[in-house]
């Protein structure tokens, strides 16, 4: 098999880890999905109990079958790739004390391909991550004559949202869910704080609030609140106790979620909490944030476009959300039939019916804007549609809502988020690209990878770090001077100092950049010398090579990045040996590696398949009969590659 000269892309020695696969971001949450996602749902929604109490259904277990179909025959069925969701349930008679255990059938799910993508009715299909603002607490400032004046929002995953504003004359109010504002004082009382108790605590500063407080005591609070979030409502005050005291105490009405959890407790430095609701220290800690900051002349608003306060939310996330309404639905169909059923005739089969399910993921795929129709132009749209991230979407902003300053390159995208690659057009800033390090944390924040060095020398430890854990060290550019020790040689170096660019001394730097393409996505580290372009014209050049029609006869470029190898390799397309062998047989279909132990491995190549955008996908082998070939050996090319190197254009 001829080779490709090697070629020198740069001084710089790369990066001391191998690039991530460019889709794990896709594969690693659709198998969260399948390992964690689904059984979190169960908990949740089990036991479902009857409105009388006698029985309870239990959700015990689960796993996925075997797809009915393989890949290759859904595409010509013009089929969906799935596999059946079974379950096994157990339903308790507490009357009779009987249980009884079956397996049941939830439904056909579809099914993530190993490149990360869905088939749907034949067709292929991605579903993009979205970034969205995190849950949290977060404070915000409005200026008035000169003064600021501090407030906060508590944004919880599912539930009520409470925005809290200090007004000019010292008043604290709070909006529950955007109605008319309220007495913080209220809320204190019934999250259970007495008059002295409020006193004590917030001495002087509440007073103000307190004075404009209508309400006494307690079930004054109650209906204070009350006539707030029902205006119009008569109610006594049992109602308004039972209906606020629901929508706070209420798992399945507020959820703070374990990322909303994290994102308090570190903006109000309060490492001890674990709940998901929202308690009393937590509104005491929120109004004595709100305090301090009025009184200090150095305080800044949170804010919200840093990546520390916005999270991502990839597909097997998306699906969860989703299938949580499906579940809900079926627990009230559930508890139907258990009211109406014979005795003898209940059971989990005769009870469950998983058209709810079925349904709610059918219209997910098909109709969701952030499932889409795979771009299939070459295999670089491919990988760069699945590492595609938008602001839009259920949940996140609209085009027409957008500003300028969520569209805006943040300082705090460095590393995770491309600040070139974007549409032209409406979406442009709301549509963006990881970059080719990016990695997301249990929460969903992204992180990029940095060099330990201590006292000027590299130590070779990679650390992940987000953007909030970035703002608190010294980072130099992957470019600094080292000898072979890895002994930086200057004196001073260009740092990121807090986030923001600056100059300091080697002993104190405390990490560098990984590698110089690590700000880049992959389609922009594909332009050569990009540092000699204008944004303006890196931008198009990102996003024109995605658009390029696949030769007939591809050429590998004279000057490349060393990203081709790796989108090549990544794609999906490039056919590569599972062990070392000799090649057997071989002809333009398929290809034969015999192994050392005479075990035959068949390789079958995709000849001239139609793309989603009417390309054609073909495979073509570079070896001949009776070569020797090691494990990961290219055996054939793709589509656009040329001996495993992307070829998007002629030389």
């Amino acid at each position: 098999m001829p080779k490709l000269p090697v070629k020198k892309f740069s001084s710089h020695p790369g990066a001391p880890m191998e690039q991530p696969n460019l889709f794990s971001i896709q594969t690693d949450s659709y198998k969260w999905f399948r390992d964690k996602g689904i059984a979190e749902l169960f908990e949740e929604i089990s036991p479902i109990k009857s409105y009388t109490g006698d029985l309870e259904l239990y959700f015990l277990d689960y796993y996925f079958g075997e797809p009915k179909y393989t890949e290759k025959e859904v595409y010509f069925k013009g089929i969906t790739y799935e596999a059946p969701l079974r379950a096994r349930l157990k339903l308790v008679n507490k009357k009779t004390g009987k249980t009884k255990e079956q397996e049941i059938y939830l439904g056909d799910f579809p099914i993530m391909t190993d490149k990360g993508t869905f088939i749907i009715n034949g067709v292929e299909r991605v579903v993009i991550s979205q970034i969205i603002r995190s849950p949290g607490a977060y404070f915000t400032v409005n200026v008035y004559r000169g003064r600021r004046l501090f407030g906060a929002k508590v944004i919880p995953n599912r539930g009520v949202w409470l925005e809290f504003e200090t007004d000019p004359d010292g008043f604290i109010g709070v909006k529950i869910d955007r109605h008319r504002k309220v007495a913080a004082t209220d809320l204190l009382r019934i999250f259970g704080m007495g008059e002295e108790e409020i006193s004590s605590t917030f001495g002087e500063a509440i007073k103000a609030t307190l004075r404009k407080d209508g309400a006494k005591n307690i079930s004054d609070s109650y209906l204070e609140v009350y006539k707030r979030i029902r205006p119009g409502d008569l109610a006594t005050t049992d109602d308004a106790k039972k209906l606020i005291d629901a929508m706070f105490t209420d798992p399945a009405r507020y959820d703070l979620s374990s990322v909303g959890r994290f994102k308090f407790n570190q903006r109000l430095q309060d490492g001890n909490s674990s709940s998901r609701l929202l308690g009393l220290n937590d509104l005491i800690k929120v109004i004595k944030e709100i305090l301090a900051l009025n009184v200090n002349p150095k305080a800044e608003a949170d804010d919200i476009d840093h990546l520390g306060n916005r999270r991502v939310r990839s597909v097997g996330e998306l699906l969860q959300s989703r299938l949580r309404i499906g579940f809900a639905r079926l627990r009230r169909n559930i508890q139907d039939k258990m009211s109406t059923l014979e005795p003898e005739l209940m059971g989990p089969v005769a009870l469950v019916n998983p058209r709810p399910l079925t349904a709610i993921v059918r219209e997910f795929f098909s109709s969701s804007p952030v499932s889409q129709f795979m771009d299939q132009d070459n295999p670089l749209s491919e990988v760069e549609h699945k590492r595609r991230l938008t602001a839009l979407g259920p949940g996140g902003l609209t085009r027409e809502r957008a500003s300028i300053e969520v569209r805006d390159v943040h300082e705090s995208y460095y590393g995770k988020i491309c600040p070139i690659q974007s549409p032209e057009g409406q979406s442009i800033g709301l549509v963006n690209h990881f970059t080719n390090f990016a990695r997301l944390n249990e929460y969903g924040f992204l992180m990029t990878p940095y060099i330990k060095v201590e006292k000027g020398k590299l130590t070779g430890k990679i650390s992940w770090l987000d953007a909030v854990a970035e703002e608190k060290y010294k980072i130099a550019a992957s470019n600094v001077k080292f000898d072979k020790q890895g002994n930086i040689i200057e004196s001073h170096v260009d740092a990121r100092i807090g986030g923001r660019p600056g100059t300091c001394s080697v002993s104190e730097v405390d990490f560098i950049d990984i590698a110089p393409t690590q700000l880049l996505s992959v389609a922009t580290s594909l332009v050569p010398f990009l540092e000699h372009d204008d944004a303006n014209r890196a931008l198009m050049a990102s996003n024109m090579q995605k658009q390029a029609v696949p030769s007939i006869k591809p050429q590998a470029p004279y000057v490349g990045t060393g990203m081709e190898d790796i989108v090549a390799r990544d794609s999906g397309y490039l056919v590569t040996a599972d062990s070392d062998g000799v090649v057997s047989e071989i002809d333009g279909s398929h290809i034969t590696v015999k192994d050392a132990s005479g075990k035959t491995k068949d390789y079958q190549l995709i000849k001239f398949k139609k793309s989603n955008k009417d390309m054609a996908v073909s495979q073509r082998p570079l070896v001949s009969k009776g070569d020797k070939v090691k494990k990961g050996d290219i055996l054939a090319d793709g589509h656009a590659m040329d001996h495993g190197t992307l070829a998007l254009g002629q030389n």
